[in-house]
């Protein structure tokens, strides 16, 4: 490596500041935040995100296995790696900042023509009395370089505050795929326990419906019915005890879809089933709509990057203007290595300022500057959105949180009096006062009353899960 120090002096490129390199006027656009005051007509500034998920959640295995998922889980953990390299990013970014300094050292050997003025000088000049250059001509040189472009238009601050901002909205996707990922294995847990009691209410039903089989085929033998009513109720229990293979295949699948998200392979899932009936989900307080932009990560990354968005077009812009370039560079060479640590003799220095100014690519620089713009553009639009989604989400879990609930208090009469038809028909079916047919209705009516009854169960569950982490809950 060979490096070359030339002795000039400070270079002033006065044409290029002449230049006139003014950027293009543009409109930067806004985004608007304002949201509706309320919800609805109760105004509480009470909110459920501010809960932990540890506090929010209270069954000890589904705790047990979100903490699980957040140490294993590969998406995460991918995610985590982008969270690496945007830091790294700021660290580039605030390196550009500084000067640049190189050391090195280098040899090389140069045989210049006796007919030329280089090799005119050297054959009529000693290097010291008596003592001719020595031909080839040796070179031997170590130093230090140096190049610093002064940031006179805060192009280099603002690029590295960019980067920067675009460091924290990683953050914060990395906390709204938390939120996502806790709602995500609590929705699927609760699943699992509705699909275990739906198992436990087909194998009840099982065991009714064998019961009043065993009855048919008495009364069959007492000639009080035909074969047809007996063959009628042996499809019914071959049928219901069909269904419990399905709920066992949804269960292994459940089971597998939360191993996954756990970043395992299957096994079984520790829960408890019979606390799914009992269950009852805490009430749940919105607040206000402008804590979903303090609370929402989705929310707080889009406007991060909207704030990235806007230091890039100043860094677009900034390229419109001339820049100052410093460079510097010292060290010892010579053509011998016994002279090359002499001072001063063999000591070499070159220090050099350059004022640069486009000219002939500005259009490409537009274009830049343009495309930066369009990309604020597009970031304020999608700062916009997710705000109005976030909104949306929030009323419609609101409104079928109170449609759930109502259609659970009717499902459960209907349950209740079905339970009572049951009873009502085996009586007089026994009593010779009510056909078969009806008896067999009665049970299918129930059993599906039930089956029915357990969804919505679960769909309240899911509704109180999805609530929590539309209002920007779990991350923390």
């Amino acid at each position: 490596m060979k490096i070359k120090f030339l002795n000039k002096g400070l270079v002033v490129a006065f044409a290029a500041i002449a230049i006139q390199a003014c950027a293009p006027k543009l409109t930067i656009m806004e985004a608007d935040l304002d949201v509706p005051e309320q919800f609805d007509a109760q105004q509480d500034s009470t909110n459920t995100a501010d809960i932990q998920w540890r506090t929010y959640f209270t069954d000890p295995y589904l705790i047990a296995l979100i903490d699980t998922a957040l140490s294993n889980n590969q998406e995460l953990n991918i995610f985590m790696q982008e969270i690496a390299i945007a830091r790294n990013e700021v660290r580039a970014k605030k390196g550009e900042i500084l000067p640049s300094v190189d050391v090195g050292a280098g040899a090389g050997v140069d045989k210049v023509g006796r007919y030329t003025r280089n090799g005119a000088l050297e054959a009529t000049t000693d290097i010291e009395p008596g003592e001719e250059f020595p031909e080839p001509l040796p070179d031997f040189v170590v130093g230090a370089a140096a190049t610093w472009e002064v940031d006179i238009w805060r192009k280099l601050r603002n690029a590295k505050k960019s980067a920067f901002t675009r460091y924290l909205s990683s953050v914060e996707g990395r906390n709204f795929m938390v939120t996502n990922l806790i709602a995500e294995i609590a929705n699927a847990y609760y699943e699992l326990l509705a699909l275990d009691n739906q198992l436990a209410l087909v194998q009840q039903n099982i065991k009714i419906q064998s019961d009043a089989l065993e009855i048919v085929r008495l009364r069959k033998q007492a000639s009080r019915v035909t074969e047809l009513a007996v063959r009628r109720f042996e499809a019914q229990v071959l049928d219901t005890r069909s269904l419990q293979y399905d709920i066992k295949q949804k269960i292994v699948e459940t089971e597998n879809e939360l191993n996954f998200l756990l970043g395992r392979y299957p096994q079984p899932i520790a829960r408890n089933a019979d606390t799914f009936v009992s269950f009852v989900p805490g009430v749940v307080k919105t607040g206000i709509p402008s804590q979903l932009l303090e609370n929402r990560p989705d929310i707080k990354q889009a406007g991060l990057d909207l704030e990235a968005a806007k230091l890039d077009i100043k860094v677009a812009k900034a390229r419109f203007y001339p820049s100052l370039g410093i460079s510097a560079g010292v060290g010892y060479q010579a053509f011998n290595p016994s002279h090359l640590l002499s001072t001063p003799e063999s000591l070499a220095f070159s220090l050099t300022g350059d004022v640069v100014a486009p000219l002939v690519n500005r259009n490409a620089i537009k274009a830049l500057y343009y495309s930066a713009n369009s990309a604020q553009i597009q970031a304020v639009y999608n700062y916009e959105r997710t705000i109005l989604n976030a909104y949306i989400e929030v009323a419609n879990l609101m409104s079928k949180e109170d449609n759930l609930q109502s259609s659970y208090d009717l499902r459960a009469q209907q349950v209740e009096a079905l339970n009572q038809s049951i009873e009502i028909s085996n009586f007089l079916f026994r009593s010779a006062r009510a056909d078969y047919m009806e008896v067999l209705l009665t049970q299918r009516e129930a059993l599906d009353s039930r089956f029915d009854l357990i969804e919505t169960k679960m769909q309240q569950l899911h509704t109180w899960i999805n609530i929590y982490k539309a209002l920007g809950g779990g991350w923390d």
